[in-house]
């Protein structure tokens, strides 16, 4: 977070091992719970941390940059949350495939038994397209999972860019979390 370079040293080094921790509480624990519809409470820990030092800082110069800051953080947050869920509902697609199904064997059966070769390819190619197509549709509607599957590139490079902050004035025994973005106990 560019904007803490503008708090007090105390603030500032909070700040920064805040942002560390968040960014990995994301990387690890909420990107793989969004592969399922989820989210995670861990990063909530670390935004709550950073609102509390927030208040430290409020009527300061900083404290409104910090502010609009957060609030974006959070809103990018829900907009990820958002996207992880799936917006087609797991019955309308198993509806979809069982209608496929039906109409692949009620067509199989009408095709006549001899000299069928043209029919029964084209069954079969009409058959793997529309279960192409029904397989991209779950996979496009669940994108942090499956083949499209969305990797955590930003978020790691805010993680290491907050760590590198961070580590310009303390050491990585001072983070308050470990390597997942957990609250260290001491």
């Amino acid at each position: 977070m560019e904007t803490a370079e503008y708090t007090p040293e105390p603030q500032r080094g909070r700040i920064h091992a805040d942002a560390v921790c968040y960014a990995r509480a994301v990387r690890t624990q909420e990107w793989p719970a969004m592969a399922d519809g989820k989210g995670s409470r861990a990063p909530s820990v670390w935004s709550t941390d950073l609102r509390q030092t927030f208040r430290a800082l409020q009527g300061k110069p900083a404290f409104g940059m910090l502010v609009g800051a957060d609030h974006k953080r959070s809103d990018e947050r829900e907009e990820r949350l958002t996207q992880a869920t799936a917006g087609i509902p797991g019955a309308i697609l198993w509806f979809l495939l069982a209608t496929l199904a039906i109409t692949v064997i009620a067509l199989g059966i009408c095709i006549p038994r001899r000299n069928s070769r043209g029919q029964l390819t084209t069954l079969v190619v009409i058959t793997a397209l529309l279960t192409t197509t029904l397989c991209i549709i779950r996979d496009v509607d669940r994108p942090f999972g499956g083949i499209i599957d969305v990797e955590p590139t930003a978020i790691t490079e805010v993680e290491h860019q907050a760590q590198r902050d961070f580590l310009a004035h303390h050491t990585a025994a001072e983070l308050p979390c470990d390597a997942k973005g957990n609250r260290r106990t001491t």
